[in-house]
């Protein structure tokens, strides 16, 4: 069994990787760090896991008797704990947070997203786990980043669950203002667009292009919702080919004939593309569940892949769908 401890456990992110790590078959909780809530039960912060565990929070750190640790802290916080904490050398992490997703010669993790790093996330030792909007984002346009299609500005609009936000209540997470409402934020600033521009230039040396991304607040709790417009001359149907081929070997990333909606994919580790030609545009649309393709369900394959487990291992998960 691979020994887990979770640092930050009252989140959204920490609720769903403690579902699913409870359902995991070759995973065994430890401990789950949160000093604020040391003491209490799991179920007293994480209602929906009521019946399936008698764990408690814990403001302890036995970190020799684990052999991987997830943070879910907010962003800046893994990076200050690894620097106050002697932290054995064997020991595996994952980061939720966005402290080490951008490559540096002072760090060693590598970006962790299986469908672009599987090989190097299988022998790594330390992994940041991509943003939400990133992960969304990259796997519409990896294919193109690969065949070298990507030399124009990139227009991106796509919508988020108020989940996102985080569990801390604010203005714009509120229900009354959220319910019926939408709102555009961060608008070409977004702090997810170094990571998609580090990824697509992996793949595409040459790739400078502009991604002109907008944001939006959804009314709805979780999910992301991408459409992608590129300017290309190649037809659809080599396209397809293209995107089928990219990801041939991967469990969670399908390309959809039919057009696609969020409900296909809330409560998943899968993405969905479905993709359209109009003119000289080429539409991508694609869509994951925030809170696990997009943060615990890609942080859980991304063990699997560590610990040279079968990718889908405890992430058969049934969408919402209606």
């Amino acid at each position: 069994m691979i020994k887990v401890g979770i640092i930050g456990g009252a989140g959204y992110t920490a609720g769903e990787l403690i579902r699913l790590l409870l359902n995991h078959p070759e995973a065994e909780i430890v401990f789950i760090n949160s000093s604020s809530n040391a003491g209490n039960k799991i179920t007293d912060v994480h209602e929906g896991l009521y019946g399936e565990t008698d764990l408690v929070f814990t403001d302890e750190l036995p970190l020799d008797e684990i052999d991987v640790l997830f943070f879910c802290t907010a962003h800046g916080d893994t990076k200050k704990f690894l620097e106050s904490h002697n932290v054995p050398e064997e020991l595996r992490i994952i980061d939720l947070s966005m402290d080490y997703r951008i490559a540096s010669p002072e760090h060693d993790f590598i970006y962790g997203l299986p469908e672009l790093n599987r090989r190097a996330t299988c022998k790594a030792k330390h992994v940041a786990n991509p943003g939400c909007f990133a992960t969304c984002i990259q796997l519409g346009l990896l294919p193109l980043a690969k065949h070298l299609m990507l030399s124009d500005v990139i227009m991106v609009n796509a919508i988020t669950g108020s989940t996102g936000a985080g569990v801390k209540p604010g203005a714009t997470s509120h229900f009354s203002w959220r319910n019926n409402n939408m709102s555009v934020y961060k608008a070409f600033e977004h702090q997810h667009v170094p990571e998609i521009k580090q990824s697509l230039k992996q793949l595409q040396n040459s790739f400078d292009a502009d991604i002109d991304f907008i944001p939006y607040r959804g009314d709805f709790p979780r999910g992301i919702f991408t459409t992608i417009v590129v300017k290309t001359k190649v037809a659809l149907e080599e396209i397809v080919r293209m995107y089928e081929e990219y990801y041939a070997k991967d469990s969670f990333t399908h390309i959809v004939e039919k057009n696609i909606d969020l409900k296909q994919v809330v409560n998943t580790n899968k993405c969905l593309i479905h993709l359209e030609k109009h003119g000289d545009k080429l539409l991508i649309i694609s869509c994951i569940d925030n809170l696990l393709k997009g943060a615990s369900g890609q942080a859980v394959h991304n063990m699997n892949l560590m610990f040279n487990l079968e990718e889908t291992v405890g992430l058969r998960l049934k969408p919402s769908a209606f």
